[in-house]
């Protein structure tokens, strides 16, 4: 697979201009599946407003309904979901997807359910997932917490991984990071015992918060043991994208942590 996109994909000039009102993709992604602009609570994440190819648009529209499913607040069965009872492993935010469409073709035996605001993102990884014969993918659209908290089962989940989520560098924003204590609580909730929480980032100073808040959280053990000095080696597992190549260029040092979820809660 490539980091790429799709070769056919054509600017997004070529989709055809919807008449006001009209949903962007009638048998797609919902635009607020949750209503959850009416929630008050701080987010960790911020809807990039990016064009969409016609590649893109077609996936979504045709995919959609077969592989995408929307954060609209109702529970959800996994084991409908994929149709199978094979473990599966939430990932936030996948960016453009190559990296969980490799990650899935790499490992059959595991569905990977993606979540993600970003609509390119979305259609680009259901591009991918046909392509590549992937039924062990499905796409959410909409806020992770909502999916947690309201529409997944106590230990549905077998992992989570969050790779290079949005840094939020300046002090003032340090309260939108994903990583919180609050947001373990939660996810310690949704993880079976011996599920792991994998974390990555190439922003120092909030791979240093995340180490803290995750050795500090009473469910959550550091697979590197006492005097593995916290951080974890890349595992083969998680590919290295074209971006985290160039960051490595740049002399960026992209952290990794992986942490179980304990066998007994406290």
């Amino acid at each position: 697979m490539s980091d790429s996109l799709n070769p056919s994909d054509r600017p997004s000039a070529d989709v055809p201009v919807r008449p006001k009102g009209e949903p962007r993709f009638p048998d797609g992604p919902k635009a607020d599946p949750a209503g959850s602009h009416f929630e008050r609570r701080i987010r960790s994440f911020q809807p990039r407003r990016s064009r969409v190819t016609a590649g893109q648009a077609e996936a979504l529209q045709r995919l959609w309904a077969r592989w995408g499913t929307d954060v609209d607040g109702h529970a959800v069965e996994l084991s409908e979901l994929y149709g199978d009872e094979r473990p599966v492993v939430l990932e936030i935010g996948f960016g453009m997807g190559e990296a969980t469409a490799r990650m899935a073709a790499a490992d059959p035996g595991t569905n990977i359910l993606a979540v993600d605001v970003h609509t390119p993102g979305q259609g680009n990884l259901l591009n991918l997932a046909e392509q590549n014969g992937l039924t062990n993918v499905r796409v959410a659209n909409g806020d992770a917490i909502i999916l947690l908290r309201e529409m997944l089962k106590p230990d549905a989940l077998d992992g989570l991984r969050v790779y290079f989520p949005d840094p939020w560098p300046k002090k003032r924003h340090h309260k939108r990071r994903l990583i919180q204590p609050e947001f373990l609580d939660l996810a310690a909730t949704r993880l079976r015992p011996g599920a792991v929480v994998h974390c990555a980032t190439d922003w120092e100073p909030y791979a240093e918060q995340m180490l803290e808040v995750l050795t500090a959280h009473p469910e959550f053990e550091n697979t590197q043991g006492e005097g593995g000095g916290g951080f974890a080696p890349r595992p083969e597992f998680r590919p290295l994208t074209r971006f985290e190549g160039q960051g490595l260029e740049k002399g960026h040092v992209v952290r990794d942590l992986l942490f179980r979820r304990a066998d007994q809660r406290p």
